[in-house]
Parts: structure tokens; C-alpha cells; sequence
């Protein structure tokens, strides 16, 4: 809009909307090469803009209706709580041949992220680490010798697995394995922790913030949290619709996971001493998972 005067004159059509290209967070001043890509509204044109998101909104509760109808069954299941049950009896298999093939396709990039912790036992000695969301174990083979690991999980049925997990990797000192959500973990005292390792955990949790605090309890003044999540799409874009039409089936599948949980704004706001974080795109196009974030939030 231009300005003569006292005289006003109308926005053409065209000057309503602008195309951003927002490049991600960057660490160490390097660029991540991931970039956002989405068109968004100028305030001059709020009509136009509270339009297309109503209609957005209505093509989403549609087609979340669409994909309910397909896995009925499984709404149904989780509605009268045989879901649950059969998830926390057969995701732990699941999660065993995921996480193997998970860590052949990121092996170099795992041990690159987990060096910090040995960078860290040079300085220290031996290091006390929490994992939260432990699963089946599947880094404990990227940790350095010595590290003496306490795993934290809601679900028991992991334990025969961590038992394995921990066979194989004797390099590590087994301290215990806590039942417990991370929101609440009272079984582990304060400042005790010289390391928190959460990875693919925040997106399934119910209390984000309250994880966050937790974790700031028990960690030594100056020590970590490294942390690896992935994220939701940026807003806007087609692929952040599809992650919200999918959400509330995929949540089921993902024994919780919620694909539009924007995680690093969380980290942000915990008031941590320092938060780095780098930006990595999804690992499989062909899943609804967003760009992952990975880093490190110092207490």
C-alpha cells in the first residue's frame, strides 16, 4: 500500500502475498542446507489470508475424517484400550528391527554426534548418563567406554531387550533400569546426571516443558543434554497439512508420536545456558516425519 497524502490506494491482488525462503537454524555458522519454502499472507490482505485458512482448516478436519473412516478398527481398539496394551507388548520387536536398520543408515552421523560425550570424560573421567525413552538400547554402542548409564522408559516390556542391548556392549557400566515417565522421574536425585541422552523421545511424551524441567533437575551444573527429535514441516506448506490429516491415526502407530510437535521451541524456552541445534531433513521422504533436530542444551 502507498501513501500520497492524505490519500490511500488499494494493494493490487498480486502484492497480497509474498514468497518467503527461510533458511533454517545453522550451528557453528554453518549452513545446514535446509530451507523453508512457503507463501505467506501481508497483514494488508487479512481477509484474503483468514479465507484460505478457513478453508484449509475444512479440507483437513475432512480429510482426518477420511483417514479415521480407513483405520476404524484401529480407533476403536485404542478407544476401548486393547491398543495400548498390544503396543506395549509388541513395539519393543518392532523397535528392535527398526533400530537396527535405523543405525546402519546413520552410523557415521551417530558417532559423530555422540563423540561429545567422550570429549566430555576426557575432561571428567567417568561419566553418568541417562538415556530417556531407552528403548531397546540401540546407542548404546555409540557411547564411550566407561560411561556408567542409567535408561529410563515407561514400558517394561524393554527390559529383556536392554538386558541384550547391555550383553553386547560391555564397554558400558549397567547402573539400572527405571519404569517411569519422563515427566516425573523421582527415582533419580538432583544434580545427578553428568549427561541426558533423549532421542526420538520428545515427540511421543505427553508434558514436553515438563520433560524439560525434569531434565534440568537432574543434570549437573554444566552438564548435557543431547538431543535428537524430529520436528514438524514448517506451517504453511503442504506437507505440514498432510503431517495434521495424519496425526491423530499416526499417534496410534507411533505408540504416541505426534508429527506437528514443534520441539525446538521447547528447547528454547527452557531455559537452558545455551541451546545449539542443527537442522537435518527426514530420513524418509515417504514417511509423514519431518526435518529432525539434533544438538546439544547446556545447564
Amino acid at each position: 500500500m502507498t501513501t500520497a497524502g492524505n490519500i490511500h490506494t488499494l494493494p493490487h491482488k498480486e502484492d497480497c502475498c509474498i514468497r518467503v525462503k527461510e533458511q533454517s537454524p545453522v550451528i557453528g555458522g554453518v549452513e545446514t542446507g535446509i530451507y523453508r519454502d512457503y507463501t505467506e499472507a501481508k497483514s494488508q490482505c487479512p481477509e484474503e489470508s483468514l479465507t484460505r485458512a478457513s478453508a484449509m482448516d475444512i479440507a483437513i478436519r475432512l480429510l482426518q475424517l477420511l483417514v479415521l473412516l480407513l483405520t476404524l478398527p484401529l480407533h476403536l481398539m485404542a478407544l476401548l484400550g486393547f491398543w495400548q496394551r498390544l503396543c506395549e507388548t509388541y513395539f519393543p520387536y518392532l523397535m528392535v528391527k527398526l533400530a537396527a536398520s535405523t543405525n546402519r543408515r546413520m552410523e557415521s552421523k551417530k558417532r559423530e554426534f555422540f563423540h561429545q560425550i567422550k570429549r566430555l570424560m576426557e575432561t571428567s573421567g567417568k561419566v553418568t548418563l541417562l538415556e530417556l525413552g531407552c528403548g531397546t538400547g540401540a546407542n548404546f554402542q555409540f557411547y564411550p567406554p566407561g560411561c556408567k548409564v542409567t535408561c529410563l522408559d515407561p514400558n517394561p516390556n524393554f527390559k529383556k531387550f536392554l538386558a541384550k542391548s547391555m550383553a553386547e556392549n560391555r564397554h558400558l557400566q549397567y547402573e539400572q533400569f527405571i519404569v517411569a515417565y519422563g515427566e516425573d522421574m523421582k527415582q533419580l536425585a538432583d544434580d545427578s546426571m553428568d549427561v541426558v541422552v533423549c532421542t526420538l523421545v520428545l515427540c511421543s511424551v505427553q508434558n514436553p516443558k515438563k520433560v524439560l524441567q525434569e531434565v534440568q533437575r537432574v543434570l549437573k551444573p554444566g552438564g548435557l543434554l543431547l538431543f535428537w527429535e524430529h520436528v514438524a514441516e514448517p506451517r504453511g506448506t503442504w506437507a505440514h497439512m498432510w503431517q495434521q490429516v495424519l496425526e491423530p491415526t499416526w499417534k496410534h502407530i507411533g505408540n504416541g508420536c505426534r508429527l506437528t510437535r514443534e520441539t525446538w521451541k521447547d528447547l528454547e524456552n527452557a531455559r537452558f545456558a545455551e541451546v545449539q541445534m542443527e537442522w537435518q531433513p527426514p530420513p524418509l521422504k515417504w514417511l509423514p516425519v519431518g526435518p529432525h533436530i539434533m544438538g546439544k542444551a547446556i545447564k
